[in-house]
C-alpha cells in the first residue's frame, strides 16, 4: 500500500531531475548578478510594438545593461530613504522597469511590494496601506489613481516611469506625438515632489547598493488574490525564492535544452507571484530572453509577439491559452504558433479540450501544473518528457512533502485515492501573513518537525503519485446534502462545442431558505447557440443527477482575476445584487 511519505511521485521524474537539491545560502537578485557575469552582452528583455506600415520594432536591455540600471536604481532608493526591510510598492505592467525596479528594490535590501495597475483605487489603497510603503515606482498612465489615493496610504516618495521609455527610438517618438496624450500617459499636473526614473537612473549611474542582505531577510510581500475574502500578504524571504526558482530549473533540466537559448514569453503579469517566480526569476537565472508583454488581453499584440520573435517557453492560463485556440488569426492559419515547444499552464483548472486543441496548433507539450502565494510559487507540474496525465496538477517538485487529510479533522491523512484537503511542506513556504497571525496559525501548522502548509484545496493523490485538485474548500456546494464541486462541473459543461467560457457557484435557493442552489454562467462561443434544456441533458450524460446546474444565465464576460482565474464570489455577488 503505497503511502504519502513514500513520495512516489520521485518515480516518475523526468531524467537528470533530482529528488533533492543542494540550495545555496544566497539572495535572489545574485542570480541577475551571475547572468551578467557570464553572458553580458546577452538580451535579457525585448521591449516591441507595432508602428503603421512598419510592421513591429523592438529594443533589447542586454544583461549587463539591467545589472547596471538595477545598481543605479538600487542605490538611488537607498539616496531617497529606504532602508532594510521596508516595503516599495511596485505599480507596473511588464516592462522593462518592472524588472529593473524588481531587482533594484531586492539590491537595496528592501521588499518588493508589486499590485495590479489596474485595481480599482479603493483596493490600490487597501494593499498599498496594510503594507505600508513608503515608496512607490509606478507607471505613468496610473500616476492620477496613485496621487488620488496617497494622502490615505503611507505612500511619501513616488517615482514615475513612462512605457515609452524603452521603446525603438522611431517607436517612442510616434507614441510621444499621437498616443501619448491621447492613452493617458502623459501627466499633464507633475508634483514637483516627486522623481522621474530616468532621472535617478542618470544621477546614480555607476554606482551600487552596499547593503548587507542575508537569505533570511524578507524579499517579498504577495496578495493574495483575495477571491475567497480579504486580500493578505504571504511574506516570502529570499531562501524561499531562491529555493522555488532552483525547484523549476531543475524540474526543467530533463528538457536537455540550455536555458540561454529558451525564449520566455512574459505574458503573464510580474505583480503576480506566477509570473514574478515562474517567468522572471527563472528566466534571468537561466539567462534566458524574456519578450515583455504589458498587457497580454490584447490578444492581437500578444500573437504577433508570438509570430515575430518565436518564444519557446510559454506560461499561461487556462483562459489564455483557450482565448488564443478561438482567434481568427490562429484558426485561419495567420498566426504561426509552432515555435512554443512547451507552456505550462497553472492559477486555475485546465480544461482538457483547451489543451488538446492548444497542443494541436502548436505541435507542443501544455502542462499542467500548480502553485500558490503562498508557496512563491510552483509547487507541482506535470512531467515535461514522462507521463503527462489530462486533468491532473501533476507531480511535486523536488524537495516537497505532500499530504492528503481529512476535511473534518485536517490531521488524518485519508487513504491514497480519497479526496481531502492538500497540505504541503517545502524549503519556498512563506513565513506567514502579514499581520494576520491568526491567519497564519490556521495556515501554517507545524507536525513531526516540519511546518505545512494549509492549502484550502481538495485534492486526491493516486497510486503513482500525481494530484488532482477537485475544487477549492471554500467554493464547494451542499446540494441535496451532497457535496458539489463548481469545478468537476465546469470541465463538463466546457466540453461542449457551444461553450467558450462556464463558471459554476453555488447561489442561496430562491424556494428553499437556508439552502443551496447551483448555477452556471456561460460564454458561448460566437456565432454559436445552446438552450438551457441541451446544456442540462449534456451534463446529466458525465454528471449525478444532483451535479447538474438546473439555473443558467448567458453573458458576454465571466468575471476574471489578473491571471485569469474566474472569480466565483463575483458571480454570486452578481446574483444576489439581480
Amino acid at each position: 500500500m503505497v503511502t504519502y511519505a513514500d513520495r512516489p511521485w520521485t518515480k516518475h521524474y523526468d531524467k537528470n531531475v533530482p529528488t533533492t537539491i543542494e540550495y545555496p545560502e544566497t539572495t535572489l537578485h545574485h542570480f541577475l548578478t551571475e547572468s551578467a557575469k557570464r553572458i553580458p552582452e546577452k538580451i535579457a528583455l525585448v521591449t516591441s510594438a507595432r508602428l503603421p506600415l512598419l510592421g513591429r520594432r523592438w529594443t533589447g536591455l542586454s544583461y549587463a545593461e539591467l545589472e547596471n540600471q538595477s545598481n543605479a536604481l538600487a542605490a538611488g532608493l537607498i539616496s531617497l530613504g529606504v532602508k532594510k526591510g521596508d516595503r516599495v510598492a511596485l505599480i507596473m505592467p511588464n516592462i522593462a522597469a518592472f524588472v529593473i525596479s524588481y531587482y533594484a528594490v531586492l539590491k537595496a535590501g528592501g521588499v518588493v511590494a508589486a499590485t495590479n495597475p489596474t485595481y480599482p483605487p479603493e483596493r490600490m489603497q487597501y494593499q498599498l496601506k496594510d503594507c505600508g510603503a513608503e515608496v512607490a515606482i509606478i507607471m505613468s498612465l496610473f500616476y492620477d489613481t496613485l496621487k488620488q489615493i496617497q494622502p490615505d496610504t503611507h505612500i511619501k516618495t513616488v517615482i514615475v516611469t513612462n512605457i515609452k521609455e524603452y521603446l525603438p527610438g522611431i517607436a517612442r517618438t510616434l507614441f510621444t506625438i499621437a498616443r501619448e496624450k491621447k492613452d493617458g500617459h502623459r501627466i499633464e499636473n507633475f508634483d514637483p515632489d516627486d522623481h522621474w526614473f530616468q532621472d535617478i537612473l542618470t544621477r546614480h549611474a555607476g554606482q551600487k547598493s552596499a547593503v548587507e542582505i542575508s537569505p533570511d531577510d524578507l524579499a517579498l510581500f504577495q496578495y493574495t488574490g483575495g477571491t475567497t475574502g480579504v486580500s493578505k500578504a504571504a511574506m516570502a524571504t529570499h531562501r524561499a525564492l531562491v529555493a522555488n526558482t532552483l525547484q523549476m530549473k531543475a524540474f526543467l533540466a530533463g528538457d536537455g535544452v540550455p536555458g540561454e537559448e529558451e525564449i520566455f514569453l512574459g505574458a503573464i503579469p510580474f505583480f503576480h507571484v506566477f509570473g514574478m517566480v515562474a517567468v522572471l526569476s527563472l528566466a534571468i537565472t537561466l539567462g534566458s530572453k524574456i519578450i515583455l508583454v504589458p498587457n497580454a488581453r490584447d490578444l492581437d499584440d500578444l500573437l504577433e509577439c508570438i509570430h515575430v520573435f518565436r518564444p519557446t517557453l510559454f506560461h499561461g492560463v487556462p483562459a489564455l491559452y483557450n482565448a488564443i485556440n478561438n482567434h481568427p488569426a490562429v484558426t485561419s492559419g495567420e498566426i504561426n504558433l509552432r515555435s512554443i515547444r512547451t507552456c505550462i499552464s497553472g492559477s486555475a483548472p485546465l480544461p482538457p479540450v483547451t489543451k488538446q486543441r492548444f497542443e494541436e496548433l502548436t505541435g507542443g507539450t501544455l502542462l499542467e501544473g500548480f502553485g500558490m502565494s503562498e508557496a512563491p510559487t510552483a509547487t507541482h507540474c506535470n512531467p515535461l518528457r514522462g507521463e503527462n496525465r489530462t486533468g491532473s496538477i501533476g507531480i511535486p517538485l523536488p524537495d516537497m512533502d505532500m499530504r492528503i487529510v481529512d476535511l473534518q479533522d485536517g490531521e488524518t491523512d485519508v487513504p491514497v485515492g480519497e479526496v481531502g484537503e492538500l497540505v504541503m511542506s517545502g524549503p519556498q513556504l512563506m513565513t506567514g501573513y502579514h499581520n494576520m497571525p491568526n491567519e497564519t496559525r490556521n495556515t501554517l501548522r507545524e507536525k513531526d518537525g516540519k511546518i505545512w502548509l494549509y492549502t484550502g484545496d481538495i485534492a486526491r493523490m493516486d497510486e503513482d503519485g500525481y494530484f488532482y485538485i477537485v475544487d477549492r474548500l471554500k467554493d464547494m456546494v451542499l446540494i441535496g446534502g451532497y457535496n458539489v464541486y463548481p469545478t468537476t462541473v465546469e470541465k463538463v459543461l466546457a466540453e461542449h462545442p457551444a461553450v467558450l467560457e462556464v463558471g459554476v457557484a453555488g447561489i442561496p435557493h430562491p424556494e428553499k431558505p437556508g439552502q443551496e442552489a447551483l448555477k452556471a454562467w456561460i460564454v458561448l462561443q460566437p456565432g454559436m447557440q445552446v438552450t438551457e434544456e441541451e446544456l442540462i441533458e449534456h451534463a446529466a450524460k458525465n454528471l449525478a443527477r444532483y451535479e447538474v446546474p438546473t439555473r443558467f444565465a448567458f453573458v458576454s464576460e465571466l468575471p476574471k482575476s489578473a491571471v485569469g482565474k474566474i472569480l466565483r464570489r463575483e458571480l454570486v455577488q452578481m446574483e444576489n445584487t439581480s
